[in-house]
């Protein structure tokens, strides 16, 4: 029985999070080896962008060595130039701000919205200036932003639209595969994600017209990928670019995890439902709210208590009973970087609250029943306690 913790044999600890690796990931990384071509663009590579592709509904998937260099490179084919400016949430990871000031463009924080701690569309609106290049919606914990309303002003003001959808593989808007509405999207496959390589990511276009220069930034800025069709007899340096190539070998780990994303994202999602069913009805703490037009899949289950003491008092009740339950961003407007390369536009009342109060429980595929019971249970004692009900 869920919050039961009956029979329970803790360990060292439960992590936040756990990959699952399997017998099909080991034998792609063998096949690999034989092969004899481990550097990148090869035939892993190939299958993982062809599967992403089918999944998506995008017009072309790129594998990169991670989503901050898919980010990257979002900024490099937009030709981002000094004082440029680019919407985003303020709670979101420093790369989907790094990507955009590291090409001397300006990060413009803005607060989300405190139901899904996504970017508030009448919020970004507010934002835009003649200096607006773009807005980057990211999907917090798997949960679409309204990728209908954010579309629309777009159009309307014609900027472009990017999605930082690390969280978002498996996930959709009103139907539609999260990453397929913007211009370009980026995933993530890190260690902590549903689909996971260890380090890995993806860059999506929907807009084909970027699909030539994606190709150059990708490698170096050369248009060796013609040079390989046989359409050049030579490459060259044409534009700036970086080595955004995955090895073969992780590549090989990700195709297995890509063709296992429904069986995947379905235990994800019973183990958040487990978690909700347990925490649902405490009124005293905020849990996940998921939008009807969104298809979530279970990345994060997290709640937020009344304050940050509360909150920081059962990180380390947790911590004291081996498990790892952490918070989450701090707001990126009040970072020294976030000050320094950045700026904010209106409050960020929303932002703070959610980044004070917020914890993650432990999620992942190969997490027990009598884990997370301990977990339910441990968490349970401590809002007794507090006589949080």
């Amino acid at each position: 029985m869920a919050g039961s913790g009956v029979g329970m044999k803790v360990g060292k600890s439960i992590p936040f999070c756990r990959p699952k690796f399997g017998d099909v990931e080991r034998a792609y990384i063998e096949r690999a080896m034989t092969g004899g071509r481990l550097e990148g663009g090869g035939e892993f590579n190939r299958a993982c962008e062809q599967l992403l592709e089918n999944q998506i509904g995008c017009a072309r998937a790129m594998i990169t060595p991670s989503c901050t260099a898919a980010l990257e490179m979002m900024a490099l084919m937009l030709d981002i130039q000094p004082g440029e400016e680019v919407i985003m949430p303020s709670f979101t990871f420093v790369s989907s701000a790094n990507a955009i000031a590291l090409r001397g463009g300006v990060p413009v924080f803005v607060d989300v919205d405190p139901a899904t701690m996504n970017l508030d569309p009448a919020f970004a609106e507010a934002a835009i200036t003649p200096k607006t290049r773009a807005i980057m919606t990211v999907h917090y914990a798997g949960v679409g932003c309204d990728m209908s309303a954010f579309t629309e002003l777009c159009d309307q003001n014609d900027i472009v639209l990017l999605e930082d959808a690390a969280q978002a593989i498996g996930a959709s808007w009103q139907g539609r595969a999260l990453g397929s509405f913007g211009q370009m999207g980026a995933f993530s496959f890190h260690h902590t994600k549903n689909i996971s390589c260890g380090e890995g990511g993806a860059l999506t276009i929907n807009d084909e017209a970027f699909a030539p220069i994606a190709e150059k930034v990708q490698d170096k800025g050369t248009d060796r990928a013609d040079f390989r069709r046989g359409i050049q007899s030579k490459y060259e340096w044409l534009t700036l670019g970086s080595s955004f190539l995955l090895s073969e070998l992780t590549a090989g780990v990700l195709l297995a995890q890509l063709e296992s994303v429904e069986e995947l994202t379905s235990r994800r999602l019973e183990l958040w439902h487990t978690y909700d069913a347990a925490f649902r009805d405490r009124g005293d703490i905020r849990t996940p709210e998921i939008p009807l037009e969104a298809q979530h899949n279970g990345h994060i289950y997290h709640f937020r208590l009344p304050n940050r003491e509360l909150r920081d008092a059962l990180v380390a009740h947790c911590r004291g009973a081996g498990i790892i339950a952490p918070s989450h961003y701090v707001p990126l407007n009040d970072t020294v970087g976030g000050r320094k390369f950045g700026r904010a536009s209106g409050s960020s009342q929303n932002t703070v609250e959610c980044s004070e109060t917020l914890i993650r429980m432990p999620i992942y595929n190969e997490m027990t029943s009598d884990e997370q019971d301990f977990v339910i249970s441990h968490v349970s004692d401590f809002l007794d306690a507090q006589k949080l009900r």
